[in-house]
């Protein structure tokens, strides 16, 4: 094979990567605007739609460390391509699903099918890439094509809804999944761990209790607060289940997670800068959908499209990051992209009712430079910091942290925002008691209990849902900007001193990680 072949096939693995991260990206960001007409149209209970909104994510964050390793040990090319095709299959069973039930069950599928392909495509190109210089590219590429999905998804979303049913935006899935096996079968090569052991079975379910009870319990404050048992009891086991995952892992010869990786800061920092970017920006997304929609009115398609731009600078970002990490290495670039969410953020907490896109925008656009920066120097970082053999594992780790940091996100932001809303909404006099309670739940309940009050005390109760809810995201981006740039510096100190370019790790004959040179 000559080495111009040898190219080809390298970087046209990197676009087939790129491409199984946008359907991902897309998937995600479709259901939310799915669901008015969903529920239209199937009726689910109110504990039934709750399962179709979650189900996904948690078989998905339960499963990414199990998924990573068992790529590392029968081929991340096998995966990637099951996976694949469970995916396409599981889209098609979401499109057409007739009941809750079976929505529900193909939800859940579709997350076990995401698992596979999640930390498949970021091991594949640590595998294919063995230049430093060309992995800190490929890694930031397909860092902006991630960014990208999740920014033209509601978009696309927003176009097929307003031509066809809710089923649509999964069914586009189908020929997305198709376009990748073809395309994988005739371009990735195969990579996986020779001197792998079977996985460790007593691991695979403490370590999905673990994810899974932490994500539930996260879940569960957000939406109910802290008073229910079950936050407590699902929290208490899922910190049980890791505690006991952890132990085992240390007396494993070949654990589903090396522990001892933390004790490198390349790898600690990355991972906890990955957290808090996270944290942030799905904390930002989900404030601003409903500030596009309720607050100014937009519809979902005008909400989507206005939201596109910050993917674009994201995408943007995570190009140049790799040119940043050569000039002003990898601690700088990562906290340069802190600093400017963080930026973003407090410019966030200016807006009012009728603030103009003009000023929203630039906000927008530092915000998503810094999350791509972020991103895509992280993700290199953390790959950089394992051998080649368990790039399958760290990457399920690295994602299982992106998964954890985004609910303690929506869960911490958005309770600001919610407990500061219904404290602080005036209702207008002599509503009745079920509407004032709809009201006071959410903006969203508001705006629907405004419909059924009369012309004068409707738009009264709109009005002042609208300010309060504007003034508790004052709030809300205040202290995340402020939470940024305190972990800004705190990534800076954990991040200093790893070099620009970190030495390969191999794994000796025994299959112990050993460095090149000390990573710091």
């Amino acid at each position: 094979m000559t080495s111009s072949v040898t190219n080809a096939r390298k970087w046209g693995t990197l676009v087939i990567s790129c491409l199984a991260m946008l359907l991902l990206a897309l998937d995600l960001t479709v259901l939310h605007l799915a669901i008015p007409k969903l529920v239209e149209d199937m009726g689910p209970s109110a504990t039934q739609l709750l399962w179709i909104l979650d189900i996904y994510g948690f078989a998905l964050a339960g499963l990414l460390i199990t998924m990573g390793n068992l790529g590392d040990r029968i081929g991340r090319r096998r995966l990637l391509l099951i996976g694949t095709a469970a995916f396409g299959a599981a889209s098609a069973l979401t499109a057409y699903a007739p009941t809750p039930e079976l929505l529900i069950a193909a939800r859940a599928l579709l997350g076990v099918a995401g698992a596979t392909i999640m930390p498949s495509t970021l091991s594949i190109i640590r595998n294919v890439f063995t230049d430093q210089k060309e992995r800190t590219a490929a890694v930031g590429i397909w860092s902006s094509i991630s960014a990208l999905g999740f920014a033209i998804g509601p978009v696309v979303g927003g176009l097929l809804l307003n031509n066809f049913w809710w089923g649509s935006v999964f069914l586009v899935n189908v020929p997305i999944t198709i376009a990748l096996l073809v395309g994988g079968w005739l371009l990735l090569p195969e990579s996986s761990n020779p001197k792998s052991r079977p996985i460790d079975l007593v691991s695979v379910p403490l370590s999905f209790a673990g994810v899974i009870g932490l994500v539930y319990a996260i879940k569960e404050a957000a939406h109910h607060g802290l008073g229910q048992r079950s936050v407590w009891i699902s929290a208490a086991i899922g910190l049980a289940a890791l505690v006991l995952f952890v132990r085992r892992q240390t007396r494993l010869a070949e654990p589903l997670i090396d522990v001892r990786l933390f004790r490198h800061r390349a790898f600690t920092g990355a991972i906890g800068a990955n957290v808090v970017i996270i944290f942030a920006t799905l904390a930002m997304s989900v404030a601003f959908a409903q500030y596009f929609q309720l607050v100014l009115g937009w519809s979902p398609l005008l909400s989507g499209l206005a939201g596109t731009p910050g993917g674009v600078a994201a995408a943007i970002g995570g190009g140049l990051a790799g040119l940043l990490v050569g000039a002003i290495g990898r601690a700088r670039v990562v906290t340069l992209g802190l600093l400017l969410t963080a930026v973003g953020m407090f410019l966030y907490s200016r807006i009012g009712l009728d603030t103009s896109y003009l000023f929203i925008l630039p906000a927008m656009m530092i915000s998503g430079v810094g999350m791509g920066f972020t991103f895509a120097v992280t993700n290199d970082t953390i790959l950089a910091s394992v051998p080649r053999e368990r790039a399958g594992a760290a990457s399920a780790l690295a994602e299982t942290a992106t998964e954890i940091g985004g609910s303690l996100g929506i869960a911490v932001l958005g309770s600001v925002i919610g407990g500061l809303y219904s404290q602080n909404l005036t209702l207008p006099a002599g509503l009745p008691a079920t509407v004032a309670d709809a009201a006071r739940e959410s903006l969203g309940g508001a705006v629907h209990a405004a419909t059924v009050l009369s012309d004068e005390v409707g738009p009264a109760l709109v009005d002042a849902a609208r300010r309060t809810y504007v003034d508790a995201m004052h709030v809300s981006m205040l202290t995340g900007a402020a939470l940024l740039a305190v972990l800004a510096f705190a990534v800076l100190y954990a991040l200093r001193g790893v070099p620009k370019v970190i030495p390969e790790i191999v794994l000796d004959d025994e299959g112990r990680a050993q460095e090149t040179v000390p990573v710091p």
